[in-house]
């Protein structure tokens, strides 16, 4: 299946098989996220893998619709950062240099221009960018799901106070950005069967 036909085939489930996902392919998908690309590389967000029977039925009352988190294999909960601070950015620059194999003084410069950026920022402004950072994981999750003949849906109704005490999350510092259930859709989900509906291509594009 080429990758045109994998997101025509796609939709997002109403309802999953209760099939769990093999573990080589679960690993493929989210190796997709991890390797998405981040504003600055900085990948300002985490991503929680649920996948024990008894954290999704904990989970199930926080969603306003529980049917996709109590038939799914797992749960992908991407959270994105509130504030980047000091100890956040050395960090990543400790990494590049062990990574790369280059002395931490080498990386002062991209170091400086990425303080500079991030202290123009308001909190507000970073979630907003992590938020959009974070969207861009959920893509790339959604894609790779796809090609791996993985069914996916995203969901973003959801009580995120419920969400943010089970899943021990400071809401001071992170927010539950948006969700996303992944397994193997229902015989019974009728909506598998529906024609795809999207913008035809004069509406949509603009050759200019």
């Amino acid at each position: 299946m080429n990758y045109l036909e994998a997101l025509s085939r796609r939709y997002s489930v109403k309802k999953f098989n209760h099939e769990i996902i093999p573990q080589e392919t679960l690993h493929n998908i989210l190796e997709s996220g991890k390797l998405s690309a981040s504003s600055l590389g900085l990948q300002p967000y985490k991503i929680t893998v649920v996948e024990s029977e008894e954290m999704k039925q904990k989970l199930i009352p926080a969603f306003y619709n529980p049917s996709q988190i109590s038939t799914c294999s797992h749960l992908i909960v991407i959270i994105s950062k509130k504030t980047i601070g000091e100890s956040y950015i050395q960090g990543y620059f400790n990494h590049i240099s062990e990574v790369r194999d280059v002395p931490l003084e080498n990386l002062d410069l991209f170091k400086n221009s990425i303080n500079q950026h991030i202290t123009q920022k308001n909190n507000d402004e970073i979630f907003n960018w992590a938020e959009k950072q974070s969207y861009i994981v959920l893509a790339n999750l959604m894609y790779a799901a796809a090609i791996e003949n993985v069914d996916t849906c995203p969901m973003e109704g959801y009580r995120q106070d419920l969400i943010e005490e089970i899943l021990n999350i400071d809401p001071e510092t992170e927010k539950v950005t948006v969700t996303l259930a992944l397994g193997y859709r229902s015989e019974e989900d009728h909506f598998q069967h529906m024609k795809k509906v999207r913008k035809p291509n004069e509406k949509l594009f603009k050759f200019i």
